[in-house]
């Protein structure tokens, strides 16, 4: 049986990616979805780390620009990836998979998060969902996942979209636009690439690590990607 080509991962997962067809809250069916392909590549081994944001059930940025003070709708959308991080933790229980929820903000029915505690948590095969980004406002889940990314060691950021890797122009609006297999970072900046927020993308190609965007609702395209697989579109260093 073939290796995975990553043994440890940290997987960015948008609000929106857990709504499917609705028009907001979680989709039952597509969060199972997701999470049986979270166990997929749990059991072959690889060390998974999940960051998830809020926006399925409330985006700081919106209200903030209609007068809300920015802060305080951030720390709103914090709690709301803390709801989405407990969604994500019972419909892995479903399916067999142990998953630990961190949070940057104190809340007494999650876990704190501590790096220490965290990296245990991975090495004996747990899912450690980290929630409400990284406890501050005005940084966005892109760059916590950045940043766990680095504290957990992971070896690639796996962004999961709607949309099957970075193009040169938005595909739905260019029907000339084409795929990029592999792209550097230093490329995307050139070329204004959005791959993530510029807190974000700066992070990983400062410590060298690789991003790669794909479309988690591609049958097996997560799997694909940590198997080193053809699949989406990889960011690496030049």
């Amino acid at each position: 049986m073939a290796k995975p080509a990553f043994k440890r991962i940290l997987l960015k997962l948008s609000g929106e990616a857990l709504m499917g067809d609705d028009a907001y809250g979680i989709n039952r069916a597509t969060i199972t979805d997701i999470v049986a392909q979270v166990k997929d590549i749990v059991e072959l081994g690889v060390e998974v780390g999940i960051v998830i944001g809020g926006g399925n059930i409330f985006r700081g940025v919106a209200p903030a620009a209609s007068g809300m003070d920015r802060a305080t709708a951030d720390y709103m959308g914090m709690l709301a990836t803390v709801m989405n991080a407990l969604a994500l933790q019972d419909a892995m229980r479903h399916v067999g998979v142990e998953a630990r929820v961190q949070s940057a903000l104190g809340i007494e029915f999650v876990e704190p998060y501590v790096r220490a505690k965290a990296l245990r948590a991975l090495e004996k095969g747990r899912v450690v969902i980290f929630g409400a980004g990284t406890g501050n406002p005005f940084f966005t889940t892109d760059t916590a996942a950045a940043l766990r990314g680095m504290e957990i060691d992971a070896e690639i950021v796996l962004k999961a979209t709607k949309v099957d890797g970075i193009y040169t122009a938005d595909p739905k609006k260019d029907p000339e636009a084409t795929k990029y297999d592999t792209v550097t970072f230093d490329e995307a900046i050139h070329k204004d690439l959005k791959v993530m927020d510029a807190t974000a993308f700066t992070l990983c190609r400062d410590q060298k690590l690789p991003i790669a965007v794909f479309n988690i609702f591609k049958a097996g395209a997560l799997k694909r990607v940590v198997m080193g697989e053809k699949e989406g579109t990889r960011v690496v260093a030049g």
